[in-house]
């Protein structure tokens, strides 16, 4: 029963941070409004159904903004679109039955970490600006370049001529309480623990916002206010599913979108995964690619009732596992409220402010940025700093695919830099007077071990005596066995006695 409130709780909290995501991903891509949160249904009740991780929450997400403005651009239209959607989700289906979920493990651990960490610093950094009422920026929007011309560092400079004092009240108070909801003496007060914090800095904001709306100096702007497209009835309903059309199947455009938009899917989803993995309490380790099977499903689905494209999504993942979350309940609870709350409260809705939601996001966003992480990948070297860092810079400049795959290449030099020595054990010592050197070659011996293996002889001094153990040795590259056979040609001349050990050149 205890478990029970508990998921029912966190998953209130994934909801009021789903919510103007859902909303600001599809605003940011020029989209109808509701088949964001469509995304956000299918996300939180189709891929929480088929996928085998038990905290990770799936809905429409920010990465993919560009590819569906590009991709709806490129067809023509919204319904050509959502079939593309649809049919990227079979390629999801496809790529997780031959197993090709498994790439996801080849991240390393400091790049995922400094995923984790940019994304908090950025929504903290995009929530700012929402805090004091400038919203300019919809809340979906993770790219560091604005449809505006504005970014994310200038947005923080803007945002002083438009400040609302209205706006900054309702922050200030919504962050106050979501800290005060920290606090021991709330978490063990028995009323207050059944109540989450980002619920009641909600209703706080939305009761502000009713207080101030016939204050000059107060009064919120409607762009400050939750938007949603309203239900009155069956037939409003209906008119927001927009349904798919599938007369581009001959257009090879059509096919190269549905390839793009379920790759990159696909590498949001696990790299997403990966993350959640890291954070979950008890470590669990998700199948990725029944997850892609998963996530195949969502977006087949989400294609059919006109929604975007779903993957699994770090920011609510996190909200949910920092919530307490304990299984599947929360995700699908969260996405049975995003229904229930546009079918039947849309009007309370659109009292809540944007500034009391952007107090949670910027929350979630510390909690992923921990001052103590960069501490912990300082203290371990800069071969896990590095990546940790360029991880970061890149993200906040462009965005978290190419974040990545820069964190990945400074990852991989220093993979390369470590096998280029730490592969070979190497001896020297003077023997009865004479200079003796002794070099142990590993199984493996690659073209990357060339410069090592260079630098190593060329300090060998003349008159001395070596050893070339290739006792344990299976394998060496043409190229350094050239670099061996032109060291023992010239040994002679140096005076060097050469001894080979169970190694033939």
């Amino acid at each position: 029963m205890k478990s029970t409130v508990t998921n029912l709780k966190s998953g209130i909290v994934v909801y009021l941070v789903a919510l103007p995501l859902c909303l600001g991903i599809a605003l940011a891509c020029n989209v109808p409004l509701f088949s964001g949160i469509i995304a956000g249904i299918v996300g939180g009740l189709v891929v929480t159904f088929a996928s085998g991780s038990k905290l990770s929450v799936s809905g429409p997400a920010a990465g993919l903004t560009a590819i569906v403005l590009s991709s709806v651009a490129a067809l023509g239209t919204f319904e050509l679109f959502i079939a593309a959607v649809f049919f990227a989700g079979a390629i999801q289906i496809l790529l997780g039955i031959v197993k090709a979920g498994t790439i996801g493990h080849f991240i390393p651990v400091a790049v995922i970490k400094g995923m984790l960490a940019g994304i908090g610093i950025i929504l903290i950094m995009k929530q700012i600006p929402h805090l004091v009422g400038y919203d300019r920026d919809p809340d979906g929007d993770f790219d560091f370049m604005q449809n505006d011309g504005h970014n994310t560092i200038s947005d923080l400079y803007y945002m002083f001529r438009y400040i609302t004092p209205g706006a900054v009240i309702i922050g200030a108070v919504s962050l106050l309480l979501i800290v005060l909801g920290q606090k021991s003496f709330y978490r063990n007060n028995r009323f207050f623990s059944f109540i989450p914090t980002a619920l009641l800095a909600v209703i706080v904001g939305a009761l502000l916002n009713y207080v101030f709306r016939n204050s000059e100096f107060l009064a919120l702007q409607p762009d400050h206010l939750v938007a949603l497209p309203l239900i009155k009835n069956i037939e409003d309903l209906k008119q927001n599913i927009i349904q798919p059309d599938f007369s581009g199947l001959a257009n090879i455009k059509f096919w190269t979108i549905s390839l793009t938009i379920a790759l990159v899917a696909s590498i949001e989803s696990l790299l997403s995964i990966e993350a959640t993995d890291k954070i979950d309490p008890h470590k669990q380790v998700t199948d990725p690619s029944r997850e892609l099977i998963a996530q195949g499903l969502g977006n087949m689905a989400s294609g059919l009732l006109g929604g975007l494209p779903v993957t699994a999504v770090i920011v609510r993942s996190s909200a949910n596992i920092d919530a307490g979350a304990t299984g599947k309940l929360s995700a699908g609870f969260h996405a049975i409220l995003l229904l229930l709350s546009v079918l039947f409260i849309p009007h309370f809705l659109m009292l809540i402010p944007s500034s009391a939601l952007a107090a949670i996001l910027i929350i979630v966003g510390y909690k992923l940025t921990q001052v103590s992480v960069f501490k912990e990948l300082y203290l371990k070297g800069m071969d896990q700093f590095l990546p940790f860092i360029a991880t970061i810079s890149v993200m906040l400049l462009t965005d978290l695919l190419k974040g990545v795959g820069a964190g990945v290449v400074v990852a991989v030099i220093f993979i390369i830099r470590n096998s280029m020595r730490s592969s070979f054990d190497v001896v020297e010592d003077i023997i009865g007077g004479k200079r003796n050197y002794m070099m142990k070659l590993p199984q493996h011996i690659t073209f990357f071990n060339k410069g090592f293996v260079i630098s190593y002889l060329s300090k060998v001094k003349d008159n001395s005596h070596m050893i070339i153990d290739g006792s344990i040795n299976k394998s060496t590259d043409k190229d350094v066995q050239e670099v061996l056979r032109d060291f023992v040609e010239i040994s002679a001349e140096r005076n060097i006695e050469i001894q080979f050990v169970k190694y033939n050149l």
